[in-house]
């Protein structure tokens, strides 16, 4: 591969899509061409670095392509990543998902194609790897990193749980979806006077039910950091339902939320290359235990209720100002970070600062919300107190 004046800069995205990517992939790209370097776009996350053939003559227009400004402008106000994106990781790449040229050298069920990364990073010239993600895609950017590769990562996640930053790319759009979508849903609540269930994303982490919750969107929510009992749930909103002119009440269930004594609910057992069974239908069963339990709390007569897997809605379409304006500036970060030849960082926002701290930060601990500050598990509802001080988004990453 030929190379920019001063090196060439490849960028990927992995893991869910969110609003936001495309604004990143703009930012990195349009700095770094007007720096003098050459952008390669990985395409499929780390995928596209599994597939690529080493050989010139080869098509691996599926696999990468070269970055322009205009092909970055076009994208850039739009959601979702023009890049695409995956789940695979290098480091546990299934028999069946290897591409053919790989299929005779690697015949594990489960196989190590690091070092076909390592050689597919030299084949494209690559002095840096920027890549978007949340803590799986990040968690082998370490891995390369530790294999002497040049990194200098973005976070982004709806659940807004990379350790570390109090900011991944996509929260604000998650949140911002998810108030508009149950203000929307509750006026089917109260005309039909129902007890309202929104299953949320969120898989070990509960910001994305608490941030709504906090700004009025529902009355309680459930989160993966409390195991929750369902009798205390119905009581608090049917309390809420009483105490509504309209007699309806809501509430966001986390998608990793589990009832006490349960575990997480599945909707299959199959797993992704980073170990994760899929999530879904804690929504449904909450709403199904609700409704048996409203009886004994109103009389004997059965509360229905409305149930909305809300899902997708709160990734898919434009990002909103937030996710507009904070990718602009990790992108330039990160091109900050190259120009003084730093790498092995993660660009973050901490304390409403914009900095970078060590990449390993992904794989060294956690970041879920503070259930003893911020979570009263009593009344199921985040604590309203205690702002002062606090960051933009009111719960931020203990990390460093």
């Amino acid at each position: 591969m030929s190379t920019g004046k001063k090196g060439v800069i490849g960028i990927l995205t992995g893991g869910g899509d969110v609003p936001g990517l495309n604004p990143a992939i703009r930012a990195v790209t349009i700095r770094a061409l007007r720096e003098g370097y050459k952008v390669i776009g990985i395409r499929r996350g780390w995928a596209g670095m599994v597939d690529i053939i080493r050989d010139s003559q080869a098509d691996n227009s599926n696999n990468f392509q070269v970055l322009t400004e205009d092909i970055v402008n076009k994208a850039g106000r739009t959601g979702g990543t023009f890049l695409h994106t995956s789940r695979t990781n290098p480091s546990r790449v299934r028999k069946d998902r290897l591409p053919l040229h790989l299929r005779e050298k690697y015949t594990d069920d489960v196989n190590d194609v690091t070092p076909e990364v390592v050689k597919n990073i030299d084949f494209l010239g690559l002095d840096y790897l920027i890549p978007i993600g949340g803590d799986d895609t990040l968690s082998y950017a370490v891995r390369m990193y530790k294999e002497g590769m040049k990194i200098v990562a973005i976070p982004k996640t709806m659940d807004n749980d990379v350790p570390g930053t109090d900011y991944c790319i996509g929260f604000s759009t998650c949140v911002t979806r998810t108030i508009e979508l149950a203000n929307r849903l509750r006026t089917v609540a109260g005309s039909h006077e129902r007890l309202l269930v929104l299953e949320v994303f969120g898989r070990y982490a509960g910001f994305t039910a608490m941030l709504p919750t906090m700004a009025g969107a529902s009355h309680r929510c459930v989160i993966p950091e409390h195991k929750f009992n369902i009798e205390r749930l119905a009581e608090m909103m049917m309390y809420d339902r009483s105490y509504n002119p309209s007699h309806y009440s809501v509430v966001l269930v986390s998608e990793g939320a589990t009832f006490d004594g349960g575990e997480m609910v599945f909707s299959d057992r199959a797993t992704d290359e980073y170990g994760h069974m899929k999530l879904g239908g804690i929504g449904d069963m909450v709403s199904a235990q609700l409704r048996e339990l409203t009886a004994s709390l109103n009389n004997g007569r059965m509360v229905d209720t409305v149930t909305q897997k809300l899902g997708y809605l709160t990734r898919c379409g434009d990002p909103d100002a937030i996710d507009s304006i904070v990718p602009m500036a990790y992108g330039n970060l990160a091109l900050d970070l190259v120009l003084k030849n730093m790498h092995g960082r993660l660009v973050v926002l901490k304390n409403g600062r914009y900095d970078n701290i060590p990449v390993d930060i992904v794989t060294s601990t956690k970041k879920t919300v503070n259930v003893e500050r911020f979570y009263n598990v009593d009344r199921l509802r985040p604590k309203f107190e205690s702002f002062e001080m606090t960051p933009l988004f009111i719960m931020t990453s203990d990390a460093i």
